[in-house]
């Protein structure tokens, strides 16, 4: 794999050809993405809605009325669509279910670095839900790690993608029910296949960085 073809390959796709779907072969691989991402202390904050049928894609389509009009094309044109959805809290509850999973899959050798684990997840969640008062947003910079993991990902399968905060996310979350469920929109990703005029690929619009000089420093 060579990360930098891979990462000149990729651009945020403007137009998608609804013609291409993803095959089910790929589907799998792009689950096992967002399943395998990391994330602080492994909380794993996260759900996923990925629309690949007419009548789903419609739902998600719900989300880019008014103002979000100029996404609805890449919504309803593109093979998928997925929500990436943030936890809005982590209770003991929920703790105690990853902690279980975590056991089940053989992750401690004994009870007691089990326990240790647990009590240093409760610790860290306790910091930012009482001292820094920002536990949302810290569970949500995790669904944005598994967001750029997501990215890198599906362009090394050669799917490209359109990561879109331009979308409303209240609506979103009363048509799926999410809120009740324990979670809310935190950014939709179509993804897809380019359409052959898109004006965004990088061949007729060339990325542009800032020089490694500036962003980088070796020490």
């Amino acid at each position: 794999m060579n990360l930098k073809e891979i990462m000149n390959w990729r651009y945020t796709t403007k137009s998608f050809d609804p013609s291409k779907k993803i095959s089910e072969e790929n589907l799998i691989q792009i689950k096992n993405l967002l399943r395998m991402s990391p994330s602080s202390t492994n909380l794993q904050p996260w759900h996923f809605v990925i629309a690949g049928t007419e009548e789903g894609k419609a739902r998600v389509a719900k989300g880019t009325q008014g103002f979000f009009a100029f996404n609805e094309a890449k919504v309803l044109k593109a093979s998928h669509v997925v929500l990436f959805c943030s936890r809005t809290s982590a209770d003991e509850e929920y703790m105690k279910h990853v902690l279980a999973t975590e056991d089940q899959d053989g992750r401690y050798p004994n009870e007691e670095v089990k326990q240790m684990m647990h009590g240093g997840r409760n610790t860290f969640a306790d910091i930012h839900k009482y001292d820094l008062k920002d536990l949302a947003h810290w569970m949500e910079k995790q669904v944005y790690l598994n967001i750029g993991n997501f990215l890198l990902g599906v362009a090394a399968l050669g799917i490209d993608a359109a990561p879109m905060e331009g979308i409303d996310m209240k609506a979103l979350d009363e048509e799926f029910g999410l809120r009740e469920k324990g979670f809310t929109v935190v950014t939709a990703v179509s993804i897809g296949y380019r359409a052959e005029d898109d004006f965004n690929t990088t061949d007729k619009t060339p990325k542009s960085r800032l020089p490694e000089s500036e962003i980088i420093t070796m020490i």
